[in-house]
């Protein structure tokens, strides 16, 4: 074992600022190996995680935000946990989110959720993208400098959704001091730094759209907000209130976070690389790839969990049931057999869309259209409303010594602030 393969993952602060050298020892030799501290199985290789990650059937999600924190006792002696899972479920940290759901109750909660995202719900929401987006740029390029991620990315993110999911405008203020975003930056999940994993910092959105849902069953309207009250499950039942709240919560909260750490990954990249910069100024249409290819190198979430449910084999390793398995997408977007030159970041890479960032099989991201879309406006609105964007001197250093604090999490990848420098361009205010 080398020195890298013995670092704690999960604990190793050195590993937050860069992880892919951990990945890269890691995957070397078998993408499919355990660690010694928790006795996790890291799946690191592309083919492997997809593998795990599409069989729903094999593997349980049951403990996909917490892994081998969840508390969850695991026998030495069983050949399935099918009925332990089950029996366990309800004590399990956020069992009643959907990324911890096991089919068939994921599938009905799913559709649920899919009946509220829906293409046209989408198109009208990109039309409020468009004017949020050119609304705080007002306030951020007036000043020409500042930090990104609590001037646009954190409060475009959060007002796209709460837009999406029909909270009235007049509340957006509130959804903002509610949720303490300008000082938190988002929500945080599976810290890094010995303390309690914050698993569920949803009291405030239950609370909100708790109230939103009774109110619109009382009194429907014609607004989105009766739709998602009115939502019935495939087999035309209503979901109680409890589990309509907990859907519109959880896209809420991990739309938010994805979104705010893509947006900032993507600002880096462009400030830092003025050819890049330049190249997306001068074709707009390369956005969308430039988009993906900064998901592939910059995961939003580093991985997440499932547990073997009965023994089976995964990249020619044997997994025993009640392993824990991590599915490292950070580290399975930079795997050379899928990825040319992985560490490369290539503008116009051709498979750059078969990342995993978003997750696949049953649990890809149903919001991933949306995190795309908000994305390319804000990207492009920012690049076309100025001349040149670089990176602060004062916040991180100057060049060949720069410094960025990451979140000291061992699930979510992403910046803690981005201090960024703005030439706006002439007339170019709208």
């Amino acid at each position: 074992m080398t020195e890298l393969e013995s670092k704690n993952f999960f604990t190793d602060p050195d590993l937050v600022e860069d992880p892919n050298p951990y990945y890269d020892a890691m995957r070397e030799g078998c993408p499919v190996k355990r660690e010694p501290h928790h006795n996790v199985m890291m799946v690191t290789g592309y083919e492997e995680a997809v593998q795990v990650l599409s069989d729903e059937k094999v593997f349980s999600s049951c403990i996909s935000v917490t892994g081998p924190f969840s508390g969850f006792p695991i026998p030495d002696d069983s050949d399935d946990l099918t009925d332990l899972i089950e029996e366990h479920r309800p004590s399990l940290p956020m069992h009643d989110q959907l990324p911890t759901m096991d089919p068939p109750q994921h599938s009905d909660h799913r559709a649920l959720l899919m009946r509220l995202i829906t293409p046209k719900r989408l198109k009208e929401n990109e039309e409020f993208i468009h004017r949020l987006a050119d609304k705080l740029l007002d306030n951020v390029l007036a000043k020409g400098e500042g930090d990104y991620i609590t001037e646009f990315a954190g409060p475009f993110a959060m007002l796209v959704i709460a837009d999406l999911l029909g909270v009235p405008e007049s509340d957006h203020a509130e959804f903002i001091a509610g949720l303490n975003l300008a000082t938190e930056g988002g929500f945080s999940l599976g810290s890094t730094e010995g303390e309690a994993l914050k698993l569920n910092p949803l009291e405030f959105l239950y609370k909100k759209f708790g109230e939103y849902i009774e109110e619109r069953r009382a009194n429907p309207t014609d607004d989105v907000l009766t739709g998602l009250a009115t939502a019935t499950f495939p087999d035309g039942t209503l979901p109680p209130v409890d589990d309509v709240l907990r859907i519109a919560a959880n896209v809420f909260s991990a739309g938010q976070e994805t979104t705010v750490r893509l947006l900032s990954s993507a600002l880096r990249i462009i400030a830092e690389r003025p050819e890049i910069q330049q190249t997306l100024r001068d074709n707009p249409e390369k956005i969308t790839n430039f988009i993906e290819e900064t998901l592939r190198m910059e995961s939003p979430i580093k991985g997440d969990f499932r547990l073997a449910k009965v023994p089976t084999e995964v990249g020619g390793v044997d997994i025993p049931a009640g392993t824990i398995m991590m599915l490292v997408n950070g580290a399975a977007n930079r795997d050379p057999r899928q990825f040319s030159d992985p560490a490369d970041f290539e503008l116009d890479r051709r498979n750059a869309r078969t990342h995993i960032a978003f997750g696949r099989g049953v649990h890809s991201c149903p919001g991933a259209p949306l995190a795309r879309t908000e994305a390319r406006v804000g990207i492009q609105r920012l690049l076309e409303r100025t001349t040149d964007i670089t990176i602060s001197e004062k916040v991180h250093g100057p060049e060949g010594d720069r410094k960025f604090a990451y979140l000291p999490t061992f699930i979510l990848r992403g910046l803690m602030n981005l201090g960024l420098e703005y030439t706006v361009a002439e007339g170019a205010d709208k």
